[in-house]
């Protein structure tokens, strides 16, 4: 029972005051109280008390509705709610998914206003610019169930929206070519690599074809996770672009953390490699000796950018005249050179760390394709000669 209290006004006289919890901010999601004051005797006070908490008792809250606030506004909230629960880099890329895309077309407007056609406007505009535009239609959609939680507004009109959905021309492809290296094209990458005597390069290019491991995988090891005695290289974190610069993360799932069999070249580039390191370093003023010295980094000692394995990448395909794939498209060759090796799926989907069999299988359905045109010209190529 909320205490009535009797306080002295400015001219001395005597009067009685109370304050009462009437409900949740829906635009903080803070408790909000009331406070009623001036009253002659403790029994006004009482009286004014109790129709007030009759009134709470009846509408469940006295805290109106704010039909103010806008969707930037929610976004803000849910946002706080949000974070707690995903990595840095990821928590990164949804702020600049908003800021980019979903804000400039929905931030403005009132969110109890905002209705169907104007969240199919927004997603037909993004479905044109880029084609993870159902992500940015989801991000929007928990905006507006976050607003319902909060009584904000009533509907959800995101989840009402037409998915737009391109039409393919005849003979078009209905997926995404997958980018990789054939064996001998492989062979000629790396045989690039060796006459250019980079050794980080060559390492790292190493690692990424013969182990299949992704890109943020290796730029995250350290020593410690190059077992030479067993010879194996153990997978237990990534490398990501958090707000403030580089992070090192634990694995995006419970399969990727995992331990890879190495190879001896592959070994011995790594020595290699170390040795060199420890020389290199040791005249930049840096011990590298230590076990959580990273395997690679830049002339100042530090973790790697992700965007300058890139760029090894690309000046090697111009000074080479060599197939442009992606960095991401070693990890699909190591895949299709497995099969074609004779490796099983399964051997296949936990030396990669695939979450899920399908996403080894939908590799493996590219790669049987391209064996299956192959074949096809394989056969017209010797019946033309």
């Amino acid at each position: 029972m909320p205490a009535i209290k009797q306080y002295s006004k400015k001219d001395g006289s005597k009067a009685y005051m109370y304050s009462l919890y009437i409900g949740t901010d829906p635009l903080t999601g803070k408790p909000k109280r009331t406070t009623r004051r001036g009253f002659s005797t403790k029994k006004e006070a009482a009286l004014s008390l109790s129709r007030l908490q009759l009134e709470i008792e009846k509408n469940g809250s006295l805290v109106r509705r704010n039909d103010t606030a806008t969707f930037e506004d929610v976004y803000l909230l849910w946002l706080e709610q949000y974070k707690d629960g995903v990595k840095e880099n990821t928590l990164r890329q949804t702020k600049s998914a908003f800021r980019m895309y979903i804000l400039p077309h929905l931030g403005d407007f009132r969110i109890e206003k905002i209705n169907v056609a104007r969240c199919q406007k927004a997603v037909n505009a993004w479905a044109e610019r880029t084609k993870i535009f159902k992500l940015f239609k989801n991000y929007a959609s928990s905006v507006f169930k976050y607003a319902i939680s909060l009584d904000m507004c009533s509907d959800n009109p995101m989840a009402k929206v037409h998915v737009p959905v391109k039409k393919q021309a005849f003979g078009e492809e209905d997926h995404k070519k997958i980018e990789f290296y054939s064996r001998s094209e492989l062979l000629t990458f790396m045989d690039c690599l060796e006459k250019d005597g980079n050794q980080k390069r060559l390492t790292f290019f190493r690692v990424l074809a013969y182990t299949g491991a992704r890109k943020s995988e290796i730029l995250a090891l350290t020593w410690e996770d190059v077992d030479f005695a067993n010879k194996k290289l153990n997978i237990n974190k990534t490398l990501a672009i958090g707000e403030k610069g580089i992070i090192v993360n634990t694995p995006k799932t419970k399969t990727s953390k995992r331990s890879v069999s190495l190879d001896d070249r592959t070994i011995e580039i790594l020595k290699n490699w170390r040795k060199e390191q420890r020389k290199l370093y040791f005249a930049l003023g840096f011990n590298t000796s230590n076990k959580t010295q990273p395997v690679f980094t830049n002339k100042f000692n530090r973790y790697i950018m992700p965007s300058n394995v890139t760029n090894w990448m690309h000046q090697l395909v111009r000074k080479h005249d060599l197939k442009q794939i992606k960095i991401h498209g070693f990890r699909h060759t190591h895949c299709s050179l497995l099969f074609e090796a004779g490796a099983s799926i399964q051997e296949v989907k936990e030396r990669l760390g695939h979450a899920t069999i399908e996403m080894t299988m939908n590799i493996y359905a590219h790669v049987t394709e391209e064996r299956a045109d192959a074949t096809a010209d394989l056969f017209a190529n010797y019946m033309n000669m």
